[in-house]
């Protein structure tokens, strides 16, 4: 059965099925599922009931893996999944929900921020991938919401797309986690979480649109006062964010979910973490070049801001 498409949105999201994430991929369905991502942004697998091994043999044919070290407070020997799996379930090592006051819970409640993944390093992150591997029952809550970058770009007017074109802004974990008040950091952790530097217009390698690059971890505009810069970045977010924009993802059991972080943002929303389980598991296609030259002066003192 050949792989087959079907829109869920006007400007993103499908759903593609005639394909079987357990088994290897062939180079036609390679090439469709890349040529759905250039198209869609986000594209929703159905009824993939896969093994962390089969997720990871799925994401290899896009790329190589990034590995996850350093995106989070939790050292590697205190994870529950491999070194290249970004664990964004609400359980700990013991399969139970971290408790309410949980350090990695507080950390982790980063993630219903809209946000682009990877942004935080000097080489974001291609792809990600999301499997559903246990859902909290329908209606609950828990559904993760993908914002189109290019549409939100084709939308500015042409004064603020001249203004835009060219700035460059500071991305960092501890940017995004103080919006949160998660500001106690060890100096292991401030230093594993330095600024990066990312450009705000992004043009995609294949199909050429030009997207807003934005994500809560965006603390400045470089030549800007932080209190301007947050500002018009806040506008921006909430301009790129607007209704027409998304597309709300409803989770079922064993759904993989796959999206292109140089043209989305997107976020979880809230449930009740205490009482139900949600267990997905991210793989994620490492980029291969920075947006831009970092420059590790601007970077030490975004870093003296942050402290």
């Amino acid at each position: 059965m050949p792989v087959a498409i079907r829109p869920l949105h006007p400007h993103l999201g499908a759903e593609v099925t005639g394909v079987d994430l357990r088994k290897p991929m062939t180079r036609d369905e390679v090439a469709a599922i890349e040529a759905g991502m250039d198209r869609h942004a986000v594209l929703v697998f159905p009824n993939q009931d896969i093994t962390d091994e089969q997720q990871t043999a799925f994401t290899l044919n896009f790329g190589q893996l990034e590995d996850t070290t350093g995106g989070h407070v939790l050292k590697h020997h205190e994870k529950r999944l491999a070194r290249h799996f970004a664990d964004v379930s609400n359980l700990g090592q013991d399969n139970k929900p971290l408790a309410r006051d949980s350090r990695a819970r507080m950390f982790n409640l980063g993630n219903r921020l809209w946000h682009s993944d990877s942004s935080f390093r000097a080489i974001p992150a291609k792809y990600s991938l999301l499997s559903g591997r246990r859902i909290p029952p329908k209606g609950s809550g828990g559904n993760t919401e993908f914002a189109d970058m290019r549409a939100a770009y084709d939308a500015l007017d042409a004064a603020t797309k001249a203004e835009i074109e060219d700035l460059v802004c500071e991305h960092s974990l501890m940017y995004s986690r103080a919006v949160l008040g998660f500001t106690e950091l060890t100096e292991e952790e401030k230093e594993s979480f330095r600024p990066v530097l990312q450009r705000l217009v992004r043009t995609h390698p294949v199909t050429g649109r030009k997207s807003l690059y934005l994500a809560s971890h965006a603390g400045t505009i470089v030549g800007w006062p932080v209190p301007e810069a947050r500002s018009f970045l806040r506008d921006l977010t909430e301009h790129a964010t607007q209704p027409q924009f998304v597309y709300a993802h409803e989770w079922r059991q064993f759904d993989l979910v796959m999206w292109d972080n140089r043209q989305t943002m997107h976020r979880v929303r809230r449930f009740d973490d205490q009482k139900y389980v949600r267990d997905v598991r991210r793989t994620t296609v490492a980029g291969d070049a920075p947006t831009v030259a970092q420059q590790p002066a601007l970077q030490a003192l975004a870093g003296a801001q942050v402290a």
